[in-house]
């Protein structure tokens, strides 16, 4: 009988995932299953430029995965049961059940509102490819000299606004930051972020806290009222509660606690990956929610997978963040790196040069999912007669 493995989520995490496991596996031995709610690939870390008016091609799971012995299932997963093994999912023809052997959570992340009112009736966001293009229609709707508001100085909101503003110079563009703009930067890549906003015209107000959001305006802490046409919302991430609510052990956030081969700390079948990992870093920090994150904890977990089940040795990954790139619009951006204590080093690169290294990432991302037979040896393991699930052999 084929060993059923099931990963919820075809995400950065996921669709990498997957195609490790089918390179690396024996199809006679493994059942590789697929769970995602939508039929294409998205690329997050372009949804602002999708969001701001740039085309996105789409690819097609069925078609990354064709020919990989990965089965999809276009389905939206709705509860998970560990202690019976199993996965509830629901699709245009109903409710269903999905049983596995083991479990690779990738479910990702969605926008968090923070419980602020407003923020769900009258925000867009960039979270996923539908909400983007719901952005992208209502700035299409403005007119020239309407006002874009967005919310949060993280890397989704400074790439989100200066994006718009770059696409699209008639629209006033403001940036609410809680705290200071680029504040974990290097100072000379901090004034640097800082010339950017000012060559395009985006007003920036620091240490301002939104607390409504309304159709034509958003106010702040102390009363302020911005006015917006436009809100996008970018505030930061949050994972679905399904984890939460399965009984699998869980942090404050929500994220699976998982061991150093991202093993559920309270179910040794189950595995999670990506932003649903609440995988700790050599700093003693949870991982970002970010692209590199999905990365290298996709590839641990699927490296513990494969050596459990074929009894052989279990890699051992460096969980680190070793820094940002971040977009600027279409031709400026920034490469912060940072140092062991994942702290920012006093170099950077910013500028076109910045600007091609950010989008040869994105294009290596996207290839390397694409492709995910590439490298497919002849033979691949066979399972063991009876793997070993909870023992650890890692590698120095």
């Amino acid at each position: 009988m084929q060993h059923r493995i099931l990963v919820l989520g075809a995400g950065y995490a996921g669709a990498f995932a997957a195609g490790i496991l089918a390179r690396r596996l024996s199809p006679g031995d493994a059942e590789i299953t697929v769970v995602n709610a939508e039929p294409d690939f998205a690329e997050r870390m372009r949804n602002h430029q999708l969001a701001a008016g740039r085309e996105i091609k789409t690819r097609q799971l069925a078609d990354v995965f064709a020919g990989t012995g990965v089965r999809l299932r276009l389905a939206r997963v709705t509860g998970v049961d560990p202690e019976r093994g199993t996965v509830a999912v629901t699709d245009e023809d109903g409710d269903d059940e999905l049983a596995y052997d083991t479990l690779l959570y990738t479910l990702g992340s969605a926008v968090a509102d923070h419980g602020v009112p407003g923020v769900a009736e009258h925000a867009f966001n960039v979270a996923g490819r539908s909400s983007a293009l719901r952005l992208r229609e209502h700035l299409d709707g403005l007119a020239e000299e309407g006002n874009v508001l967005v919310v949060g100085e993280g890397l989704t909101g400074i790439e989100a606004a200066t994006e718009i503003a770059d696409a699209r110079p008639g629209l006033s563009v403001t940036l609410a930051a809680r705290d200071e703009l680029g504040a974990w930067l290097s100072p000379k890549a901090r004034d640097h972020m800082r010339r950017a906003f000012d060559r395009l015209g985006i007003t920036v107000h620091e240490h301002t806290s939104i607390e409504a959001v309304e159709p034509t305006r958003a106010i702040g802490a102390d009363g302020t009222s911005f006015p917006s046409e436009v809100t996008v919302w970018a505030a930061g991430f949050a994972v679905h509660p399904i984890a939460a609510a399965s009984g699998l052990e869980v942090a404050d956030t929500g994220r699976i606690i998982v061991d150093g081969t991202m093993q559920s700390v309270s179910h040794p079948n189950v595995y999670a990956a990506g932003d649903s990992a609440n995988a700790i870093s050599r700093n003693g920090q949870p991982l970002p929610m970010s692209c590199y994150s999905a990365g290298i904890t996709a590839a641990q977990a699927t490296g513990a997978i494969v050596g459990r089940l074929t009894g052989r040795r279990i890699p051992s990954t460096t969980l680190s963040y070793p820094g940002n790139c971040i977009s600027l619009g279409q031709r400026d951006a920034i490469l912060q790196l940072l140092d062991s204590d994942e702290r920012s080093k006093s170099w950077y690169m910013g500028g076109r040069k910045a600007t091609r290294y950010k989008a040869g990432v994105l294009r290596s991302k996207l290839w390397s999912i694409s492709h995910p037979t590439y490298g497919m040896p002849k033979r691949r393991r066979r399972l063991a007669t009876a793997p070993d699930l909870s023992t650890e052999k890692v590698t120095a």
